[in-house]
């Protein structure tokens, strides 16, 4: 089956999200200075959770009881929700915000591979494999010489981000099952942040006391806002509107419109350096997901034989 083609509004709605999940990476990058990686994620879902719950009861909407449904809200949140925050604050704490969005930018790499193996509608195609080799490239040259030498902090900041990458790969193909319950995109939004601050509640309480931090000052909440309402409440309901009409590949390409967005802001708020490498690694792994998605491609071929 071949990939769908989005509509302008979709692309529309993708760019918006892009923007929305770019910012994340420099509200995080202004956190992390002062709250321990545990505390920022559990404070991101809570608030988020409270969000978007208020907006399903103005709504009207009803509230799901299934377990079944609870359950797949509980999956969504691990692999979408509390595992690759905490390894995207925990890897800023050591890379900067604008290269975390580029190592972030790998998601639909690994997206394809798993849709190979896990769907029987994504298989891997021609053009798809050149942009997996292409971008997984751009991987090895933004990490650089450290690949080949020591473990140092940095290098573990940036393999923590890949394998958050990894598990939103997951995610995007795990989220494909809301659209066969007929789930408004409101509602796993909602479920999965929910699932996630409950999971953290009790290892982010035993570990980083959070109560016994200083009061945050305007920056901090600021930030915190900015990340839960803007980043998760608002960008999660983009994502399963996206997720239910464009499809798990086309979403997942929202990754290579985050880094411009995300390097941008940091470069401009937190005056982070970027450096050749990671511009380079960049454009590589674009031209993959450029290749992944086929119908640059396509056009091209179609322009020559006219």
């Amino acid at each position: 089956m071949a990939t769908k083609q989005m509509t302008t509004a979709e692309w529309a709605m993708l760019v918006l999200l892009s923007l929305l999940w770019g910012g994340s990476f420099l509200f995080i990058g202004i956190l992390v200075k002062v709250w321990p990686p545990l505390t920022i994620v559990l404070a991101r879902v809570s608030l988020a959770a409270i969000a978007l719950w208020l907006i399903v009861r103005l709504k009207g909407m009803e509230v799901p009881r299934s377990p079944q449904i609870w359950l797949a809200f509980l999956g969504m949140g691990l692999l979408n929700n509390a595992i690759p925050f905490t390894l995207i604050v925990w890897g800023q704490t050591h890379i900067a915000a604008g290269l975390a969005a580029i190592f972030n930018a790998t998601t639909p790499l690994f997206g394809v591979v798993l849709a190979h193996y896990l769907t029987a509608d994504e298989k891997l195609t021609a053009n798809r494999l050149a942009g997996v080799l292409i971008g997984f490239s751009g991987v090895v040259v933004m990490i650089g010489p450290a690949v080949v030498q020591h473990m140092g902090s940095s290098l573990a900041g940036e393999l923590a981000v890949l394998a958050a990458a990894v598990s939103y790969a997951f995610a995007g193909l795990y989220g494909r099952r809301f659209r066969r319950m007929g789930l408004p995109p409101l509602l796993p939004a909602a479920g999965q942040v929910t699932t996630s601050a409950i999971l953290l509640a009790p290892v982010t309480l035993l570990l980083e006391h959070p109560f016994s931090l200083p009061m945050p000052g305007l920056e901090t909440l600021g930030a915190i806002a900015g990340l839960a309402l803007l980043s998760t409440a608002i960008g999660y309901t983009l994502y399963f509107r996206i997720l239910e009409t464009a499809g798990a590949t086309n979403l997942m390409l929202v990754t290579i419109l985050i880094p411009p967005s995300a390097l941008f802001l940091g470069a401009l708020v937190l005056g982070e350096q970027v450096a050749p490498r990671h511009l380079v690694g960049m454009v590589l792994i674009a031209l993959g997901l450029l290749a992944i998605d086929g119908r640059l491609w396509r056009r091209l071929r179609g322009v020559a034989s006219t």
